[in-house]
């Protein structure tokens, strides 16, 4: 219904673009070159010659492809390098990696919970936790979002009726830009006998001074959430997920998660990037420091011009409301025709009065990229706007 809509109105289909080459903080689509705000790369990790190199060295040595599913085929040491440095992050006993961040919260979550079980989770969490949820058959109920009173009433109600309770929340909310109360939800998770998994998927060389993710921006202890959840493809710039948790839960996925046990083993050099990429988040602090520069830069801006940016924080992710899909829509065509990539969300990802244009800032983004883009955004709005109003009026008149 949107796409014909909007064909009607003469905007184009705004996904599935063709990059020419890599994308960076700009890219190149169809030989136009663009200031790019559609990639995860917070970090700059994708065009690092260390990270890259790291990936090419392994192709040389492992091949291509790990070609068979670790449990049967055997695995890489760099398999078991990138998982030790990953519980390491989170102060855990062991890590387990998937070929893909949505796997790897459906695949966990549909072992660990049953039909007497119960999970609650954030009613903003991402898609791959609701479908965990229901591969499980367990029950699912959302809290409404970030609000701590209603979780811990309806566990007082409710947490006696299940066995296993499981609450599930994002560090960083990759829609809205927001953070999870993760103190409270770690003192609710105690005192209701339930375990915590969070979802640090964007939180992860983002949160914190030092860009650790959501424990190190709260000052907790990463011991105290059970289980810990996260992707490779934001900040460190490869492909997959991992869980992070007591070895005791590593073992028992290895064997009882299907997104793990019946998929292929992640290749060789994807591991490899990613391991490079967490050791230099801890060696180039300097990289959290500029991304916190632009990203606080981007949202004072956006708000000095009136901009609508919702829930954010101002930590990576900054969402421009516009109320409507077709709004978003051609809003991100009027942009890309000047120049500036950013992609549009639409119903029925949100619902339909929170569309959105969506930036990511990186750390390789400059304070010129921004400017210019915040400029032209609340120009083209503007103007969105007039001609909207325009054309009602003149429908009325008839």
């Amino acid at each position: 219904m949107l796409r014909s809509a909007a064909a009607g109105l003469g905007l184009r289909d705004p996904y599935f673009l063709v990059h020419d080459a890599d994308a960076g903080t700009t890219t190149t689509i169809d030989n136009r070159p663009l200031i790019n705000f559609s990639s995860y790369d917070y970090l700059g990790f994708n065009h690092c010659p260390a990270v890259r190199s790291a990936a090419q060295s392994a192709v040389d040595r492992y091949g291509v492809s790990a070609s068979a599913s670790r449990l049967v085929a055997g695995e890489r040491p760099i398999h078991g390098a990138l998982e030790k440095a990953l519980a390491n992050h989170y102060l855990q006993e062991g890590s387990l990696t998937y070929v893909s961040g949505h796997a790897a919260n459906v695949a966990t979550i549909a072992a660990l919970l049953g039909p007497r079980d119960l999970m609650l989770h954030d009613a903003l969490a991402h898609n791959s936790i609701v479908m965990g949820a229901m591969m499980a058959r367990c029950e699912r109920r959302a809290f409404p979002h970030n609000d701590m009173g209603a979780l811990d009433a309806a566990l007082a109600a409710i947490r006696g009726q299940y066995d296993r309770v499981l609450i599930v929340a994002e560090g960083l909310y990759s829609m809205d830009g927001d953070i999870c109360d993760l103190p409270a939800l770690i003192e609710i998770k105690d005192r209701r006998e339930a375990w915590l998994m969070i979802d640090d998927a964007h939180g992860l060389g983002v949160l914190g001074p030092t860009g650790q993710g959501v424990f190190e921006h709260f000052g907790v202890d990463p011991k105290r959430v059970d289980i810990w959840m996260g992707t490779l493809s934001k900040t460190l710039a490869a492909c997959g997920g991992f869980i992070a948790g007591p070895n005791t839960l590593v073992d028992y996925l290895k064997g009882a998660a299907g997104g793990f046990v019946y998929s292929v083993a992640m290749p060789p050099a994807i591991a490899a990037a990613a391991l490079t990429a967490l050791g230099l988040l801890g060696s180039e602090p300097e990289r959290v420091v500029r991304l916190k520069a632009n990203s606080r830069r981007f949202n004072e801006a956006a708000r000095a011009a009136g901009l609508d940016i919702g829930l954010s924080v101002g930590e990576a992710i900054a969402p421009v409301v516009t109320g409507s899909s077709l709004r978003a829509v051609a809003l991100s065509q009027r942009l890309f025709d000047r120049g500036v990539n950013v992609q549009p969300i639409i119903h029925p990802a949100i619902p339909e009065r929170l569309a959105r244009l969506r930036f990511f800032i990186s750390s390789e983004h400059n304070f010129e990229q921004i400017d210019a883009a915040i400029r032209l955004l609340a120009e083209q709005l503007r103007e969105l706007r007039l001609t909207v109003s325009s054309a009602s009026a003149r429908a009325d008149m008839r």
